[in-house]
Parts: structure tokens; C-alpha cells; sequence
């Protein structure tokens, strides 16, 4: 558990929190779309990546959880904000595209921080996130 030991110096701090609220139903919809995409996948090698990428994703979800439970005392009610496509190919295609957004977004919030704890965790994700980005383009390229 991460205990903060000073104030967090962010422009403004109910923008952290609705950042890091953004950024967990983000986890919480990726998390649920991969599993769709798990199940579409149409071999077990790619069903391997897909799960290992899921993995990540949760742990970025219990992360940011603590964090936020951390600056505000409650727990955060995640809500899908996406809905994730039918269709495995349209999938990968989504998934490759909101990886590479998410990475921006974490970067801005790492550089919008002081905290050296939130700074680093959004650093981490951010480059969880472009890795999953690049097995995303793999498995497009390789036609699965």
C-alpha cells in the first residue's frame, strides 16, 4: 500500500483525480475488451499475448485504484467507457490505437505530477502500454 507522504503538487488537484479516475475506467475497459478479444483470437499463441497484456492492464487498474483511493479515501466505481468491436481483426485495430493514446495520456499525467510514486507508476504504464501497442501491430501484421 502507497502512503503519501506530503501533498501532492499537481496544478490542481481534483484534475489528478479525475485524470487517474479517467485512466482506471480506461484500464477497467480495456480489461474486459481483451478478454473479448481473447476469446476471438484464432490460436493459442496469440490467445498467450492477448492474456499477458490482460495481466498488465490489471495490474494498472490495481495500481491506479490505490492511488486514487489514496488522494480521495473511497474506492472508485469503474465504468466501461468503450465498447469494444465484434470482430477480432477490428479488435486488434481498436486495441492498437487506444494503447497508443493511453500512452500519451499516462505521459502527461507523469509530467503533470510532482509525486515521485504517481510519476513513476504512470511512467511504467505508459511504456506497458506501448509495448502492448507494438504485440498489437505484430499480431495485425502477422494475420493473427
Amino acid at each position: 500500500m502507497y502512503y503519501m507522504s506530503k501533498p501532492i503538487q499537481f496544478r490542481d488537484n481534483h484534475e489528478l483525480i479525475m485524470d487517474i479516475s479517467k485512466a482506471i475506467n480506461g484500464e477497467y475497459s480495456a480489461i474486459n475488451c481483451y478478454k473479448k478479444l481473447q476469446q476471438l483470437a484464432p490460436n493459442e499463441k496469440t490467445r498467450t499475448i492477448i492474456k499477458e497484456i490482460r495481466q498488465d492492464e490489471k495490474k494498472h487498474f490495481r495500481i491506479f485504484n490505490e492511488i486514487y483511493r489514496q488522494l480521495t479515501g473511497h474506492e472508485h466505481s469503474p465504468q466501461l467507457t468503450d465498447q469494444c468491436p465484434n470482430s477480432y481483426q477490428t479488435g486488434l485495430d481498436y486495441s492498437f490505437n487506444d494503447e497508443q493514446q493511453t500512452v500519451d495520456f499516462y505521459l502527461e499525467i507523469a509530467d503533470k505530477t510532482s509525486d515521485p510514486y504517481i510519476k513513476e507508476q504512470f511512467i511504467r504504464a505508459a511504456k506497458d502500454e506501448q509495448n502492448h501497442a507494438v504485440w498489437f501491430v505484430y499480431l495485425m501484421n502477422r494475420g493473427y
